[in-house]
């Protein structure tokens, strides 16, 4: 008779990890696919490859397996958005990071034409962002007359827009919004509208 040894306490752990992380790949699809309220955890689970109770008893149910990918993005984001890089940088990183995975911005779009969406406990627009954009104005790399919040939220609708439209994209540039060619073009063309926000005196990106 095979002996059934109880897994050591590191295998648990690498194990319970790899399947929170499953869970987490298969909710992006889902949500980004139907929406929160269109997802199941049925569908999410059968993605992952594990029973659906998981769901609750690693993230306490579908809410929490959202919020838990709000999280996960704030993680990633924190990876490529350092704040001593220039504007510019950061930008062209955020664009570059949506063309290759455009799940995110599709749940930014599921989540704005439906309000059924548990609260976002991330606060992704933090008062801190804000007061980055304030202090780049400080130094001269955006024009002090611009307001932070409307530029942010312009920023972010030029990153976005590419996969929000893509039959203008294709009709604009004659060409499809997730190739090479095209975020080389747009990207280089975002830097160049970042740099005419700065004052003229601005003397370089430096932090």
């Amino acid at each position: 008779m095979p002996s059934h040894r109880t897994p050591e306490p590191e295998t648990r752990v690498r194990d319970a990890e790899r399947t929170k992380r499953c869970l987490l790949d298969a909710a992006f699809d889902e949500f980004s696919a139907r929406g929160y309220a269109g997802a199941r955890v049925g569908d999410i689970a059968s993605r992952a490859g594990v029973n659906k109770q998981l769901i609750t008893y690693y993230f306490g149910g579908k809410a929490g397996l959202y919020q838990a990918l709000q999280q996960q993005w704030l993680d990633t984001e924190a990876e490529f958005a350092d704040p001593a890089l220039p504007l510019s940088e950061i930008v062209t990183r955020y664009l570059r990071h949506a063309l290759a995975d455009p799940r995110g911005t599709r749940l930014v779009m599921w989540r704005g034409l439906s309000d059924d969406a548990p609260p976002d406990t991330t606060n992704p627009l933090a008062e801190s962002d804000l007061a980055e954009t304030r202090r780049r104005q400080e130094r001269g790399e955006i024009a002090a007359d611009l307001d932070a919040a409307s530029l942010q939220l312009a920023v972010m609708g030029m990153v976005m827009a590419p996969l929000l439209l893509p039959v203008q994209v294709r009709d604009l540039f004659g060409m499809d919004a997730r190739t090479p060619e095209f975020e080389q073009r747009y990207g280089e063309q975002l830097r160049r509208i970042l740099a005419h926000l700065s004052t003229p005196d601005f003397q370089g990106d430096q932090p």
